[in-house]
């Protein structure tokens, strides 16, 4: 069934927890074979957008993912300790660049084979068609909620 097929309804119940419930269990799946390369999902993300753009200033990083600094600093730390990425002095004193190890580049390659697993298990079991709908779907509801205006902005 495609989102123009959608039966023409009133939403019932709480989008909100629909969504959380959806990427909970999504996000299970995609855990459970990412653990199989040894890495957390968020992990791999982080690993991925490092090598796309590094070495990559912390700041621009954190901007790139939507995060703060501190909670970028956070998900780098096991990173580090794993060998996987590298903090290292940018083009002053006072400035940072993140890149990938050798050792986090092969880590990344392994993790990027267990996602194409998880993402063909997906497609398998919700239907390709049924994927390519809720993308779209959510690339939609995406462009119409950014950016989302605060509650009671502009009721003067």
């Amino acid at each position: 069934m495609s989102a123009s097929t959608l039966p023409k309804a009133l939403p019932q119940g709480c989008t909100n927890l629909k969504l959380r419930q959806f990427m909970r269990r999504m996000s299970q799946y995609y855990d459970t074979e990412m653990a199989k390369a040894g890495i957390k999902t968020t992990q791999y993300s982080l690993l991925s957008y490092v090598d796309k753009l590094g070495p990559v200033r912390p700041g621009e990083l954190a901007d790139g993912l939507k995060m703060d600094a501190s909670t970028l600093t956070r998900n780098l730390k096991p990173l580090v300790d794993a060998g996987w990425v590298v903090v290292e002095a940018g083009e002053n004193a006072r400035s940072r660049l993140v890149s990938l190890t050798p050792a986090g580049r092969e880590k990344r390659a392994e993790a990027k084979r267990r996602w194409k697993v998880a993402q063909e298990g997906i497609n398998r079991l919700l239907g390709a068609e049924q994927v390519v709908a809720l993308h779209a779907l959510i690339d939609l509801s995406m462009d119409r909620l950014d950016p989302v205006e605060t509650a009671g902005e502009g009721d003067e």
